[in-house]
């Protein structure tokens, strides 16, 4: 079953309560859209030789040093969850997204997990985070039974507002 509407929604501003206090309201899109593209084409691509975007989980990674292998999939963010070096591990995953993918570059890794100042320190980061992540690791939010000609149309004006309304209720707290 496609992913429903009120379920994105509904996820979208959880994260952006799960954001709250470290940040500029304004800034939240750029966590909360990161997380839910890579969320979506994880679900979508994952593993697929010849997908539009190249995702694969750190256990298919080519690189012959396994100290060295870094995935590029929302699978190694659920991997990072409760550990210390989380913010850290995001940025390097979504590092390696843009890596794969030339067209992400500049475009998917401008939000930076390990930011103390915007996620907070220590276990308030970890907490903060893995929380994020178990908010779009739900089972409702599995893109992969999206038909193509029903897929979510992150460029359509109503879903956009869905991500703006968060923003103008969080701008005032």
């Amino acid at each position: 079953m496609a992913v429903k509407k009120t379920e994105l929604y509904s996820s979208l501003w959880a994260s952006c309560d799960a954001l709250r206090g470290g940040m500029d309201a304004s800034q939240y899109k750029d966590y909360v859209l990161t997380l839910l593209f890579m969320k979506y084409v994880t679900d979508k691509y994952n593993g697929q030789k010849y997908a539009d975007i190249k995702v694969f989980d750190k256990a298919h990674d080519t690189n012959r040093d396994p100290d060295k292998r870094t995935g590029c999939s929302f699978d190694d963010f659920i991997a990072l969850k409760n550990k210390k070096n989380i913010g850290d591990g995001i940025d390097k995953v979504i590092a390696r997204l843009a890596e794969e993918n030339d067209s992400l570059k500049g475009v998917i890794d401008i939000a930076h997990f390990n930011d103390e100042a915007k996620i907070g320190k220590g276990q308030e980061m970890v907490d903060k985070l893995t929380k994020l992540i178990a908010i779009f690791q739900r089972p409702e939010l599995d893109f992969s039974k999206n038909r193509a000609e029903r897929n979510i149309d992150f460029g359509n004006r109503e879903n956009v507002t869905a991500v703006q309304i968060p923003y103008q209720s969080a701008k005032y707290d």
